[in-house]
């Protein structure tokens, strides 16, 4: 009990302050990892199990356990080749069909109307190593679906789809107005919508703007079959390991985010929400994607069933 007190706390002093960074490096987003807030662990349920030896059988029982992982980090960003992770930039360079991005025109005060174009980057969060080790002092652990370093989605190779909306545009989710979008009309926190899932929109807030993005590709990542240049993010289930699904907008129970440039954040939350929000200076922002996980340890050669406390 003492360790797990001393862990948090060590977390909660190296998360409190959120300044602002302009450069982001792999060991600040393996730090960030420790946060009881998004970690979020949870005894949820009784795994059975049936475990036979020469001797016969019996049922034993393990704990189940729910827990948030942080499978990758999305980079949304303005100036194509400008991922604010600086060891990873070589990894989405301008190419002969991608050269620049930013905004549609000068971002004068009296255009209210301002286009935006954000590149965005999907890759595996590289904080495993630092994250099992807080993980495992609360209990049992379960593994996400993210491998570090691994580039899911790189808007620059996926130019078709990214930069001209091509098939999106015309899909039903796309030209129907409140459908996929992230926030509401009628409570006045409409960020963007969800389609189509490319660089290009409206909003005149950057780091709004930014955030939509990061949830367009996030979107994609975790889904398979989907018309663009990416690799799922995506587990298998197994006995005893119940996987992260699909990403759903405003839906803390499929996804949540850590912002980490141009702030770093102690805490998760989902798009749109209520906290302060610094604007970066260059238009490159950066969030960690923790996505939930259940999982139980292994007890016996066969699988009998799970049964949840809620």
């Amino acid at each position: 009990m003492c360790s797990r007190r001393l862990r948090a706390g060590i977390a909660t002093i190296l998360l409190t302050t959120g300044a602002p960074s302009f450069a982001l490096n792999t060991a600040t987003i393996a730090s960030s990892t420790l946060s009881p807030d998004c970690l979020e662990y949870r005894v949820v349920g009784i795994c059975f199990w049936l475990f036979c030896t020469t001797f016969g059988c019996s049922v034993e029982t393990s704990v189940k356990v729910r827990h948030y992982v942080p499978d990758a980090v999305v980079s949304s960003y303005s100036n194509t080749g400008a991922n604010p992770w600086v060891e990873v930039q070589s990894m989405s360079r301008p190419n002969g069909s991608v050269q620049g991005g930013g905004d549609g025109t000068t971002n004068e005060d009296h255009e209210n109307n301002l286009a935006k174009f954000k590149n965005a980057d999907v890759i595996g969060h590289p904080g495993g190593y630092v994250f099992s080790q807080f993980a495992s002092s609360f209990g049992y652990s379960c593994e996400g679906a993210g491998t570090a370093f691994m580039p899911y989605l790189l808007s620059t190779l996926d130019t078709i789809a990214w930069r001209y909306n091509i098939p999106e545009m015309a899909y039903p989710e796309a030209l129907t107005p409140g459908e996929r979008e992230i926030g509401t009309r009628s409570d006045r926190n409409l960020w963007g919508n969800v389609y189509p899932r490319g660089g290009f929109l409206h909003q005149t807030d950057d780091y709004k703007s930014a955030a939509v993005v990061a949830q367009r590709a996030g979107d994609i990542v975790t889904r398979r079959g989907q018309i663009h240049v990416y690799q799922p993010l995506l587990a298998d289930s197994e006995d005893g390991y119940w996987p992260a699904g699909a990403l759903i907008e405003s839906d803390a129970t499929t996804g949540k985010w850590q912002e980490l440039t141009p702030t770093l954040s102690r805490s998760c939350a989902v798009f749109p929400h209520a906290d302060s929000r610094v604007q970066a200076l260059q238009g490159d922002y950066a969030w960690a994607l923790w996505r939930p996980y259940s999982c139980c340890e292994r007890e016996g050669q066969v699988f009998l069933g799970s049964v949840d406390f809620y």
